[in-house]
């Protein structure tokens, strides 16, 4: 699973298989914390992450929501930038 971004120690990775399902989302890791969130809502659909991270990945969303949702519909593996 390829990581889109990295930031403050939260890995953002996306996954590119076909038997990936709806909806659109992210796979968040923050150190052993993992979760699924949602990519138009930002609602973390299964496992957790503290709620600092969560805040941080909200707001990363946001900002990258086209993009997050480009490469999900296209499935064309791109780089995003950091949030900073």
């Amino acid at each position: 699973m390829p990581i889109v971004s990295q930031f403050y120690g939260i890995s953002i990775k996306m996954y590119f298989l076909s038997k990936e399902h709806n909806p659109p989302h992210i796979h968040v890791i923050y150190g052993k914390n993992n979760a699924i969130v949602e990519i138009k809502t930002a609602k973390v659909l299964e496992g957790s992450i503290p709620k600092t991270a969560l805040k941080i990945v909200k707001e990363w969303i946001y900002i990258h929501q086209q993009e997050l949702l480009e490469i999900w519909n296209t499935q064309k593996f791109k780089k995003i930038e950091p949030l900073k």
